[in-house]
């Protein structure tokens, strides 16, 4: 076993408030500078919906990830042959109408504006041409929007919907949508990597980050095509690829990305994860329906001494392997089974994973007898005398599962690549915890429906609780489980030591470009 660490994140959606906090925060920090105005390596989206930038979850357009090709894996619209005969013109890429054309407000106009009769207006200037222009799309532009025609109709995940089943979700009474965190999934096996002709995109062995060697960046740009999360931006401005760095300088130091930092909805937990890389080609190789099965068997056991001591032959801190039994990442995924990565069908391994969101579902009125409750509340507490309430229970328990507003068919092809199965069964666990809670704090569920409905999802009521300790109380050391780096492995990352006897941190430290006063 080549066992080797990996960072990796989980995004519990229930929980995504939408924000953007982390896209601001992360814009902010990385990319807030000349020719990177369209670059946001973190971004929320709003689902159904196109995404950012349009449509990237299509694959017929960008050609991005990983194919079966001769019962060979190759990169679909990438690699040496295709990149030669497309190296001076790559019709794969995403154009600036799909990310959005930088604009400001001419705000000068609202204050240098002479007296009048008319309210001065601060008119859309694009960034490119200086001229006035019509926004017709930006960042996080499809906030909210779960049923316009513009985004929400044309999400490539309806691909394998009925018009009949697409219809559905667009009725006025079953309408829904949830937020989409997205940044690089810092994947194992990463087409960007592959496809890079320059050899400037590279993955670290010791945490798993993906980055790109500014100096070596000869901007081919293969690596945006073959990005299939479209997680790599090409900058204009300094001829250079850019991509989500994992804020990997605060890590360093113990302290968590900017992304997590700022989370308002705590949606975000990061950990260490150990992986056999000696499986990576072999698990990407496999049949679509058995991808997701291969990469969670990938992640190893972290109190299993076998792993522990080929981690340690591999010089694998006792530090990362403590983090690693503390992960909730590993918790999430491998432990309690309710975390799925995104789009496993591009064959990249992601790193990153999603909890899938326990979406409304279609509630019936009927009538209740709540008096005895009511008499024992609160003389303050508001107590509705209709006797009627909306019940989201039904006769068979997981009913409830299926009649979501969002079909499993549609949740199915994000995260399970098709198979309903898979996602159907972290959503029962949801609501078994659900039930459970219910049961718990509120008193109204039988004892025997909640602790029948943990047992036949294998969950145990102290398995429950800890699922409930980390989503809803868990404190930021328990979300963010992460070491800092040793000094010695710090100067040896990308340095001789010899050579740079004294210094110490990562990166390199030019700018990519001369900054203005």
């Amino acid at each position: 076993m080549d066992i080797r660490s990996q960072i990796s994140m989980v995004f519990h959606l229930d929980k995504c408030l939408g924000c953007h906090t982390c896209s601001v925060a992360c814009k902010n920090i990385w990319t807030d500078r000349k020719g990177a105005e369209y670059m946001w390596w973190n971004n929320v989206e709003t689902k159904p919906g196109t995404g950012y930038p349009a449509k990237w979850e299509d694959q017929d357009i960008y050609k991005g990830g990983w194919e079966q090709s001769g019962g060979e894996l190759a990169l679909k619209g990438a690699g040496k042959r295709k990149g030669l005969l497309n190296i001076f013109h790559n019709p794969n890429m995403p154009v600036i109408d799909d990310y959005y054309e930088p604009f400001t407000y001419k705000y000068l106009d609202l204050i240098e504006a002479p007296a009048g009769d008319d309210q001065p207006t601060a008119r859309p200037i694009s960034l490119i041409t200086g001229k006035p222009m019509d926004i017709k799309m930006g960042p996080n532009w499809d906030d909210d929007l779960g049923g316009t025609p513009d985004y929400a109709r044309k999400d490539p995940n309806f691909k394998d919907l009925t018009p009949a089943e697409q219809e559905a979700m667009f009725q006025l009474e079953r309408m829904a949508f949830f937020y989409l965190p997205r940044t690089c999934n810092h994947c194992l096996n990463p087409a960007c990597v592959a496809a890079c002709p320059s050899g400037a995109m590279y993955k670290r062995g010791e945490d798993g980050v993906v980055l790109v060697n500014q100096n070596a960046c000869r901007a081919w740009r293969m690596c945006v095509t073959a990005c299939p999360y479209k997680k790599t931006y090409y900058n204009w401005h300094t001829g250079k690829s850019e991509k989500c760095i994992l804020c990997y300088p605060r890590l360093e130091s113990g302290l968590a990305p900017a992304c997590m930092h700022s989370c308002v909805g705590r949606v975000r937990y990061l950990g260490v994860v150990l992986y056999d890389a000696d499986r990576i080609h072999d698990t990407a190789s496999v049949p679509e329906k058995d991808l997701i099965d291969h990469q969670l068997d990938m992640l190893m056991d972290p109190f299993d001494p076998g792993v522990i001591a080929a981690a340690k032959a591999n010089g694998i801190a006792d530090s990362t392997i403590r983090a690693a039994q503390k992960s909730p990442v590993y918790k999430f995924v491998k432990q309690w089974g309710l975390a799925l990565p995104l789009h496993a069908e591009f064959r990249t391994l992601p790193m990153l994973f999603y909890v899938p969101p326990l979406l409304p579902v279609m509630a019936t009125v009927k009538e209740a007898r709540s008096r005895e409750q009511a008499a024992k509340l609160n003389p303050v507490a508001k107590v509705w005398d209709d006797g009627w309430l909306y019940d989201t229970s039904t006769e068979e328990l997981w009913g409830a599962v299926d009649q979501a507003r969002f079909p499993i068919k549609y949740l199915a092809s994000l995260f399970s690549a098709g198979d309903e199965a898979k996602v159907r069964d972290p959503l029962k666990k949801l609501m078994a915890i659900r039930i459970y809670r219910r049961w718990k704090t509120v008193g109204d569920i039988p004892g025997e429906k909640a602790l029948g409905a943990l047992k036949e999802v294998g969950f145990t009521p102290e398995v429950a609780d800890a699922v409930y300790q980390l989503t809803s109380l868990a404190k930021f050391d328990q979300r963010f489980v992460v070491p800092p780096a040793h000094r010695e492995h710090a100067i040896e990352m990308l340095e001789f030591t010899g050579d740079k006897r004294g210094d110490m941190g990562f990166g390199f430290k030019e700018g990519t470009t001369a900054r203005g006063p």
